[in-house]
Order: C-alpha cells, then sequence, then structure tokens
C-alpha cells in the first residue's frame, strides 16, 4: 500500500474543503444571479413597501428555530453513540448540510455526519441520520395528506392510502427477504433497540420543526400581500411541501423544484407567479443559504476522527 506523507495528507484534505466551500458558494451564486423568473425590481418596490425591523426578525428568528430544531433531533439521536453538547450538534448538522447541498437529496449530509466520529461508528450514524430525517419525511407525508384532504383532491388522498396499504402489507409479509444482508425485519429490530423516549423527543421536535417552517413560508406569503384563508395557505404549503419532496433533486436545486410545485398549485389559488417563485426562493436562502454560509466555518475548520 502507498503511503502518503503527512503534508500531502494535509493539503489534500484542504483542497477538499475548499472545494466543498467553494462548490456550495458557486452553485449559490449561480442560481441567484441567474434564474430569469427572479424580477429583483417587483422584489425590492414590494418590500420597501412593506419592510418592517420587526418583521424581518420574526421571520428570521423561525429560520433559526428552524434549524434549531433540526440540530436538537441531532443531538437527542446522537445519545445512541455519545452524549453530545449543543454547539457540537450545531457544528455536525451545518457541516454536514454544507457538505450535502451538492448531492442528489442531500445525501453528503450523511457522509459529513458520518466523518466526525471513529470509523467503526461510521453505520451507525448513517442509521441515525436515517431515522432523524426518516421521521421528517414522515410527518410530511402526514401533513401532506391532510392538505389534500382540506383542498379538496379526494383521489390523491385514496392513491396515498392505498399505496400505504401496500407498502405494509408488502413489509409483512416479505419482511425477512435479504438484500445484501439487509432486511424490513432487521431494520425495525434496529430502530426497536433505540429507546422509546428518545424516538417520541425525535418525533416532537420533528413536528415543531415542520411546523416552523410551513408557517415560515405562509407568514411571507402574508407579507407579499396574498390574500387566502389561513387553512387553505397551510394546505397548500403542506401539499407543495409533500410533493416536492417526493421528487429527487439537489440541496442547491431545491427552491426551483418547490418553486415549480407551488407555481402549479399557488397558481390554481389566483396567486402571482412572481411571488411564488420570490417566496420559495427566500425560503431557500433563510433555511438552507444561510445555515451553510455559517457551515462552511465548520468545514473549513474540520479535524478527522481517529478510528478507533
Amino acid at each position: 500500500m502507498i503511503s502518503i506523507p503527512h503534508k500531502a495528507k494535509q493539503f489534500l484534505v484542504l483542497l477538499v474543503k475548499l472545494l466543498i466551500v467553494g462548490g456550495a458558494f458557486y452553485f449559490i451564486y449561480d442560481q441567484l444571479a441567474h434564474n430569469e423568473k427572479l424580477d429583483w425590481q417587483k422584489f425590492i418596490t414590494l418590500f420597501r413597501k412593506n419592510q418592517s425591523v420587526l418583521g424581518i426578525s420574526f421571520i428570521l428568528l423561525l429560520s433559526v428555530l428552524n434549524r434549531y430544531f433540526e440540530i436538537l433531533k441531532w443531538q437527542n439521536l446522537a445519545k445512541v453513540i455519545n452524549e453530545i453538547s449543543v454547539s457540537d450538534a450545531t457544528r455536525e448538522v451545518l457541516a454536514a448540510l454544507t457538505a450535502g447541498i451538492f448531492t442528489p437529496n442531500g445525501l453528503g449530509e450523511y457522509a459529513g455526519k458520518a466523518l466526525f466520529y471513529p470509523k467503526s461508528e461510521a453505520k451507525k450514524v448513517v442509521f441515525l441520520n436515517l431515522i432523524c430525517n426518516g421521521i421528517q419525511m414522515i410527518l410530511t407525508v402526514v401533513f401532506g395528506t391532510i392538505g389534500l384532504l382540506i383542498l379538496g383532491y379526494w383521489k390523491w388522498v385514496l392513491a396515498i392510502i392505498g399505496i400505504s396499504i401496500l407498502f405494509f402489507l408488502f413489509s409483512f409479509f416479505f419482511k425477512k427477504i435479504k438484500i445484501k444482508g439487509y432486511s424490513i425485519e432487521k431494520l425495525l429490530h434496529k430502530i426497536n433497540e433505540i429507546s422509546k423516549p428518545i424516538h417520541q423527543k425525535n418525533i416532537l421536535l420533528g413536528i415543531c420543526r415542520y411546523l416552523v417552517f410551513s408557517h415560515q413560508y405562509y407568514f411571507l406569503f402574508l407579507a407579499f400581500d396574498v390574500d387566502l384563508s389561513y387553512f387553505t395557505l397551510i394546505a397548500t404549503i403542506s401539499v407543495v411541501y409533500f410533493l416536492a419532496s417526493s421528487l429527487p433533486t439537489f440541496q442547491f436545486l431545491d427552491f426551483a423544484v418547490k418553486g415549480s410545485v407551488a407555481i402549479y398549485f399557488f397558481g390554481i389559488l389566483g396567486v402571482n407567479e412572481w411571488i411564488v417563485v420570490f417566496i420559495s426562493t427566500l425560503m431557500w436562502f433563510l433555511n438552507v443559504v444561510l445555515p451553510v454560509i455559517f457551515g462552511s466555518y465548520y468545514v473549513l475548520n474540520f479535524k478527522t476522527k481517529i478510528a478507533k
């Protein structure tokens, strides 16, 4: 085996860090600078009309809370391996988010978090991250289905219920079938190994996070003078998040995917397309771009764990 000199390893690690951070910022700039649907003049005019220090502070607070609940979720699950502080959980979540911004469906987040732990714990970290993201996806499906019900999309709801029933029947009858050593039965067993209080806290924090970012979306629509009832707006937002989250995408294209789905559903309600695009972009900027900026600091200061 070829041995790489220590100085060369340091240089390669630094190069990878710079590529991750540089790539993240390039993709962010490219999406903001070259999106033809973003009419900055309209946005500036409306912003000057409705600008409020209190309102801006409130929207930013919701962004902080959104990411904070995610950090608490990870801190809660990470105790399966070992207790970590909020600052450690913050570092791991934000650095992983930065690493995963240009990977399909944020898969880079799994590897990003694993790098903070010994190699012997890598599989467990990936599994815990799957639990962390999985509960958020389940909540998105549940609230999205309720949203479809409120908006009157009965056929869609029946289709989702039918698919869910088929999935559970498949899981029950074929739970022992192994694929590369893994089976549904083994997965359920590993999930049950985690204590109930940890699962319960994970669900509670997931609900809190969902309520925060869905209402951030809601309050942005109010700021853009969209006059629709609360339940109609919240139901449509939940449907948009559900359907957009079901599509394979990259973190840096997240606002484009959600924006496209949002344009369709909010267009039915008579909301101007440019308003929908701007709100989707703002949500992406507030909840992905800003955390990535802070996460870049943790990436550049990252030091690998020594395998035990």
